[in-house]
């Protein structure tokens, strides 16, 4: 049965959370002033508003999440340029492959003469004069299970001055249908196993094309999280430092007045140091973390701004379905593992050819076809009161006529055989093929069982989203209540500033904490969205931004 993580309800919590640890940041400069001196302006502020205010004065181009990801894919990533590039070359090389069992027509003609210089009285001149006029065309065609068949046309015109031709000019016409078939090199996969092969590769480049995409924007996402996150650590950070600034000075003033001892400046100045490093330090995050997702987008924030300001807030809620279901639709949909199902594909594929082609050539070789002859008749006398007449008259038609009607038959059949001694070559490359198919498989194999482990710690992630925001709820109030309580015995004279700044600096871990349980489950759901390629967890939008 289907269920929603909690993440809604604590979700309405999360403004109050935050409240929860600015108040505390701000109970540092709550301590009854000494001689005089007036409490912190911010001290009164409305944590939320407190917030508001710390967060705009933090530079940066706003970018929402869909403009972040729509960018990316429409060129920004070099990671999906590659992967289209890789797609074409994938279907370019199927297509090279499989042009090879296209048909193909052939033609070629030439013409010709001869002058041939003669002894013989039957030459029927002294210089023989040839002219000739030859043609051939036809198709031919190699069939995917290695079959060659080849219909041809063989034509010619001839043209003599031998007083001894009957007829002048010949027609001659010779039609063929000739077949090879191979028996067992080269039979079936032998010949069709590359094309079957390069086939599953152009699948597989176009499951790691849909992959990639898929990678680009699960990695957008989870950035555009991430500077979420540094933002409002930073923000944050910066409320505690001016608290901190706020309790040196009241400590030093409190000092003076005799109420504390010199010890007291001194770790609040030491806290206050600290606070200004950690900063600096979340500002270097916050920076480093908004030129990672403008390199990914491909474009630089506008206005000459330094950085990215994220828009959007993680989504409110996502919808829970059993463990072993989404591992099954994983398993069936992701595009990565078809990829790799594909590969191995593709490996068994071209060793079923090299099965066959380990074999020696054996073919079977025939043809079918008939001739045919015309030409225009004509009297000679090749010898004094002899005379050779032809009836033949006709033209080129006529000899086509013959040829493909078979008045003159002709027939072929036959067996070629060749046999390499120890067939090394052959068997040499089943060998490596087969070796590299159970390669293919293990690749699958491990492949999948990654898959299983990634999507089910995805899954884990959402389901114990309501229990990780509730513990960094209860680490915040239990942080703010430590700082209240301290604050109440700083001033009763029960403790010392040293251990208010402890809490602090407590308090400080807590927030980050918080930061990052804000953002764990929304990076979590958009990985298992990536595993599970863009099927779950279907996103549920909050209406847009909540940030003050």
């Amino acid at each position: 049965m289907e269920e929603r993580v909690s993440c809604n309800s604590v979700g309405k919590s999360i403004g109050l959370a935050w409240g929860l640890v600015l108040s505390s940041a701000l109970l540092f400069c709550t301590a009854p002033p000494a001689s005089g001196e007036q409490i912190s302006p911010v001290a009164t502020m409305n944590p939320d508003s407190a917030l508001a205010v710390a967060m705009s004065k933090i530079e940066g181009a706003p970018l929402r999440l869909q403009e972040a990801i729509d960018a990316a894919l429409q060129g920004g990533s070099t990671a999906a340029r590659a992967a289209a590039a890789a797609l074409a070359a994938a279907r370019g090389a199927h297509r090279r492959e499989s042009g090879a069992f296209d048909p193909e027509l052939f033609l070629n003609g030439a013409r010709g003469k001869d002058h041939q210089p003669t002894t013989s009285a039957f030459a029927g001149a002294n210089v023989l004069e040839t002219k000739r006029t030859a043609g051939t065309g036809g198709a031919r065609v190699k069939l995917p299970f290695g079959t060659d068949i080849e219909a041809s046309l063989d034509a010619s015109r001839t043209e003599t001055n031998s007083k001894f031709s009957v007829v002048n000019p010949q027609y001659d016409a010779n039609g063929r249908i000739a077949l090879r078939q191979p028996l067992l090199k080269g039979l079936g996969p032998g010949t069709g196993s590359e094309s079957k092969a390069t086939k599953r590769e152009a699948e597989a480049a176009m499951a790691r094309y849909d992959d990639v995409i898929l990678g680009v924007e699960a990695l957008v996402e989870q950035t555009y999280w991430d500077l979420y996150a540094a933002e409002r650590d930073l923000a944050v950070g910066r409320l505690i430092r001016d608290q901190a600034k706020a309790l040196a000075t009241q400590s030093q003033v409190r000092a003076r007045s005799g109420l504390v001892g010199p010890n007291d400046p001194a770790n609040a100045r030491v806290f206050l140091a600290e606070q200004e490093q950690a900063v600096l330090d979340r500002e270097e995050e916050l920076d480093q973390t908004s030129d990672r997702l403008a390199a990914l987008i491909g474009r630089r924030p506008a206005g000459g701004l330094p950085r990215y300001h994220p828009v959007d807030d993680p989504p409110a809620q996502f919808e829970i379905q059993p463990e072993d279901s989404v591992v099954a639709h994983a398993l069936r949909e992701n595009r990565e593992l078809r990829a790799k199902e594909r590969d191995w594909a593709a490996a068994k594929a071209r060793t079923r050819g090299a099965a066959w082609n380990r074999f020696p050539t054996l073919d079977f070789v025939g043809s079918l076809g008939g001739r045919g002859l015309s030409g225009r008749g004509r009297t000679v006398v090749p010898f004094p009161g002899d005379t050779l007449t032809s009836t033949m008259n006709g033209n080129f038609g006529d000899a086509w006529s013959q040829a493909t009607q078979r008045d003159f038959p002709t027939w072929t059949a036959g067996l070629e055989f060749s046999f390499p001694l120890f067939l090394r070559e052959g068997r040499g490359e089943y060998d490596r093929l087969r070796a590299e198919s159970d390669q293919a498989a293990q690749d699958y194999e491990a492949a999948r069982r990654s898959l299983e482990d990634d999507v089910r710690s995805a899954h884990r992630a959402l389901v114990r989203a309501g229990r990780r925001f509730e513990a960094a709820q209860d680490g915040a109030d239990a942080a703010r209540e430590q700082v209240r309580i301290g604050v109440l015995q700083y001033n009763s004279g029960r403790t010392t500033a040293f251990e208010l700044v402890r809490l602090g600096a407590d308090l400080a871990a807590a927030q980050q904490r918080y930061s990052q349980a804000l953002v764990h489950t929304a990076k979590a759901a958009s990985a298992l969205r990536f595993l599970t390629s863009g099927a779950y967890p279907a996103k549920v939008s909050n209406g847009g931004s909540s940030k003050p």
